[in-house]
């Protein structure tokens, strides 16, 4: 469900995945590391797709503030690195 003027999960994630994808992958896939800021839903849509959650499970997804969550790539594969 949107809030009012907003975008739902849904959304956020149509438009957030296809861009990690083309412009975020390429360069991890290159060996360089990337740090991604954006906005909680933002978030919450990336990390839906790279861990795989449900609807349910994202939805009980807390991200604090200000705190970093690393993922690795390595041959094509998302592992949350040891701060994740």
């Amino acid at each position: 469900m949107p809030p009012p003027n907003g975008e739902c999960l849904a959304d956020n994630a149509a438009r957030t995945i296809p861009y990690f994808q083309q412009e975020i992958v390429p360069y991890l896939a290159s060996g360089k590391n990337v740090f991604v800021s954006a906005h909680g839903n933002s978030l919450r849509a990336i990390i839906m797709h790279l861990d795989n959650l449900s609807g349910e499970e994202v939805m009980k997804l807390e991200l604090a503030t200000g705190e970093p969550i690393l993922y690795e790539y390595k041959a094509g594969i998302f592992e949350k690195g040891a701060h994740g």
